[in-house]
This record gives C-alpha cells, sequence and structure tokens, in this order.
C-alpha cells in the first residue's frame, strides 16, 4: 500500500500538501472520516475516478460521493437548492448528513455513472484532516476504504489494496465507532430520508417538516 503518514504526529499543513500533491497528481489516497477510511481522489480526474470505483469494486454505473469543504462549494456542483436543502445544510453541515441532489449540468466529471443518474450524493465532513484537505482541494470524490460488501474499515490494517494502489495513506489510529451518515434524497418536491443513520427522521423533520422516510 501507500506510503504511511501519522496524523497525531507532525504539521497538519504539511499532511495536507502531501495529500494535494498526490490529488493533483492523479492518485488516489486514503484518509479517516469521522467513523471509516475512506479512498479519495479528485472528483474531476475520470481516470482516477475510475481506478478508485475499480478499487473498491464498485458495480459500473455506481456514482462515488462527492465531499466538499462547505455548502458555498456544494452550491457550485449543485444546480437546485430549495429553502430545506439550505436549512438542511445549514443545520447538519458538517457532518453525517449526505445529500442526493441534482448536480450542475456540464460538469467536467464522471463519478461513475456516466452523468447517466442526475444525482451526486454530496457531504461537508467533520473529519478534521478531511476538512482541512476540502479547504484547498476542491470537490473529493470519495468511496469506503474496503471492497463493496465488506465491513467499514476502521484501521488502515482492514484495507487490502496493492502497494502500488494509493500514493498515501493517511493515519488517524483506530477510529471509534459511530453511526453511518443519514441519506437524503432533496428537490422541488421535497425532502424524502432514503437513510436513517447518525440523524433522525424527527431531526430532519424539525428543519424540513414535510420530509417522509421512503
Amino acid at each position: 500500500m501507500g506510503k504511511e503518514v501519522d496524523l497525531k504526529k507532525g504539521e497538519l499543513s504539511r499532511h495536507v500538501n502531501k495529500a494535494l500533491k498526490a490529488i493533483s497528481d492523479g492518485y488516489i489516497i486514503a484518509i479517516p472520516l469521522e467513523h471509516t477510511y475512506a479512498f479519495a481522489c479528485d472528483a474531476f480526474k475520470h481516470d482516477s475516478v475510475r481506478a478508485m470505483n475499480v478499487l473498491h469494486g464498485s458495480p459500473l454505473f455506481t456514482s462515488a460521493q462527492v465531499l466538499v469543504g462547505s455548502s458555498k462549494t456544494a452550491q457550485g456542483v449543485v444546480r437546485e437548492i430549495t429553502p430545506d436543502i439550505s436549512a438542511l445544510m445549514k443545520k447538519f453541515w458538517p457532518g453525517l448528513l449526505s445529500l442526493n441532489l441534482k448536480p450542475q449540468l456540464g460538469l467536467s466529471w464522471d463519478l461513475g455513472d456516466a452523468n447517466q443518474l442526475d444525482r451526486i450524493s454530496i457531504r461537508v465532513p467533520k473529519s478534521k484532516f478531511a476538512k482541512a484537505l476540502l479547504a484547498k482541494s476542491g470537490p473529493l470524490a470519495v468511496t469506503s476504504g474496503s471492497r463493496i460488501g465488506m465491513p467499514a474499515p476502521k484501521e488502515l490494517s482492514d484495507i487490502f489494496v496493492l502497494h502500488s494502489d494509493l500514493a498515501f495513506q493517511f493515519n488517524s489510529g483506530k477510529l471509534r465507532q459511530g453511526a453511518s451518515t443519514t441519506v437524503v434524497e432533496a428537490d422541488a418536491e421535497g425532502v424524502r430520508v432514503l437513510r436513517e443513520g447518525a440523524i433522525s427522521l424527527a431531526e430532519i423533520q424539525s428543519i424540513s417538516p414535510s420530509a417522509r422516510l421512503i
């Protein structure tokens, strides 16, 4: 696997610069999120995203998730932000809310679906390293650091890939247990909770009263 970087030692800015260089050169890295390690790459580098989806074992026409550093960045890649969507972003980002939204038309990316789904799953994470990286990198495409169907990796040792597959692995130790993200699909027709996770349906409804679980 790629060179391991201990995030508990050294300066955060130096670690971020290593990640930025690798991503800009088209490589895939492993980063810690709140409760799992994930593969990450530049969302606009088609070959990198394709290689990352292969590492994860994503089925054809499955779209990688997009991480952004702020709701302002999200507005640059999403074409429809209703008042409910804006309120959900304000309340639950950064955090464990994934929003399935309609992307801007004409974006020069392919997250794995050949731009056929007309939806992207987008989130602002709370993880310290991911936040610092996203502040400089722009949108990142991510998948779980495990093969599809396997448990989410809590430690780097849970990731099984070849040495040449990753440029760097950023180690934050064993990650704490925690609930998965809550997944919400939202558009002008309303707010629909696809998966109830760390954020409950009641919490979503406190912001968007008409939200429903489907």
